[in-house]
């Protein structure tokens, strides 16, 4: 087992991971930019060091420094968390250059898997139905306009290399794909630094479904159920919930299998995400694999008792699985809200600054993931997520009525927030009758998305 691990992040899965360190007796190096001088992972790990100023190119994203920091601090593995370096395969191989573990898959499998137009070529390869479209990437317009029109509008249109929805566009017809194709292009370009593009068809109200996985570097994989991610806007997660009032045990099994199969397909090792679109006839493709512990891990360890974190670190220091497929047991229902500092009146522009106070709930299956505290500065620098706010119930109408009165209790003062925003999805009869698609939010709160 490791001694001492460095978290190169920063936020709530900083702490998050600092403190299921400190559980396994393992002790945490904690890298900070100028802005977090103050943030509260540097204050719980054992050490903490700088890594630069503010801006994440020059700290979180500089993967020379962050080597730098962990040879100096004598630490023995590398926590990417989720965000920032977590799937950029040149600093997994860079660490297993210096001899340092980093913890989730390998160089190989990241690239293979994170390259999106590679990843869906391989799972056809590998029988697995994937959305219908074009197995080889496009980087021309015209291209990518006479495959878009072999597939049949609407389209996707997608950057390889995209993620948190950057570099995605709807294209419904022949008279609007060049612009939003060139928009997507400029849009990977500039975030990604990969004008590499490939187009699907694009499913009609789908459900995002998908399936957490575990594999050790035995050739043992497990899944351990799904998310449901469809209440998004501007194609990235507001709320998710496990399990999903969509999926039948049968499906579930189905899906899973299908989710093990896909890890297998690629040697796959560490924590790890299927993601479906799953249409209105439970139709079910795949379409993409993130090599990561995700943002909304906790609803899966609520309803599976399992400490994914842990599980990241075990199978990383060589360790098997602590748990085979018939060992894993759905039981109750979680929701994961993510609040975040930002006004969604306002198109859900970040509200950084001061706050001023923090009241967070309680009581029995309530679990609040967060960095942030009283006089805690939110920088401007980075994401707007503040804290996970996650409940457990006996069923999906507890867990619903547990969730509402968690955020009715939650303040957070001194700048704006989703909270209210949050407990609006909540209350709407749609969402309480399980009908959502990744389309609940343009639907039903079309001021919102302007």
């Amino acid at each position: 087992m490791f001694d001492k691990i460095l978290i190169a992040n920063r936020g709530e899965i900083a702490v998050r991971i600092i403190r299921a360190c400190r559980e396994m007796g393992i002790k945490t190096v904690a890298v900070y930019s100028e802005a977090d001088r103050d943030s509260l992972h540097t204050l719980l790990a054992d050490e903490a060091i700088c890594i630069g100023p503010a801006p994440s190119t020059q700290s979180y994203l500089n993967m020379e420094r962050i080597l730098t920091a962990t040879v100096a601090m004598k630490a023995d593995a590398i926590h990417p968390g989720f965000g920032f370096l977590s799937e950029n395969a040149r600093f997994a191989e860079l660490c297993e250059k210096c001899n340092i573990t980093f913890i989730g898959p390998s160089a190989e499998i990241i690239n293979r898997m994170g390259n999106k137009s590679e990843a869906r070529k391989t799972m056809m390869e590998a029988n697995i139905p994937v959305v219908p479209g074009g197995k080889e990437a496009v980087y021309q317009v015209e291209e990518a306009k006479a495959m878009a029109e072999k597939i049949g509008f609407p389209v996707m249109i997608k950057a390889s290399s995209g993620g948190g929805g950057k570099g995605m566009r709807i294209s419904r017809g022949p008279e609007d794909f060049e612009a939003n194709f060139q928009n997507a292009q400029m849009e990977s370009v500039k975030g990604f630094s990969d004008d590499t593009m490939y187009i699907e068809k694009y499913i009609e109200k789908p459900r995002h479904i998908e399936f957490q996985i575990m594999a050790d570097k035995f050739g043992h994989v497990v899944h351990l159920g799904e998310r449901d991610c469809s209440i998004q806007r501007r194609h990235q997660k507001v709320l998710e919930e496990s399990p999903s009032a969509a999926i039948s045990e049968t499906l579930r099994h189905q899906m899973g299998e299908v989710a093990v199969r896909a890890a297998k397909a690629v040697g796959y090792e560490n924590a790890g995400t299927i993601e479906f679109l799953l249409d209105a006839h439970k139709n079910f493709y795949f379409m993409e694999m993130n090599t990561r512990i995700q943002v909304e891990h906790p609803v899966t360890e609520m309803v599976t008792g399992l400490d994914l974190i842990k599980e990241q670190i075990r199978v990383a220091a060589g360790e098997p699985l602590s748990v085979k497929q018939e060992d894993i047991c759905i039981s109750g229902h979680a929701i994961e809200c993510r609040i975040n500092a930002e006004n969604p009146a306002k198109n859900f522009m970040p509200c950084p600054g001061l706050i001023k106070n923090v009241h967070v709930p309680g009581g029995n299956g309530v679990r609040i993931d967060t960095h942030i505290y009283s006089d805690y500065k939110v920088p401007a620098n980075y994401d707007s997520m503040l804290m996970k706010l996650i409940v457990h119930g006996k069923d999906r109408r507890e867990a619903i009525s547990k969730m509402r009165s968690a955020l009715g209790e939650l303040i957070i003062e001194g700048i704006e927030t989703n909270v209210d925003f949050q407990f609006d999805i909540l209350s709407h009869e749609a969402y309480r009758d399980g009908d959502v698609d990744t389309d609940f939010i343009p639907k039903y709160f079309p001021d919102y998305v302007r």
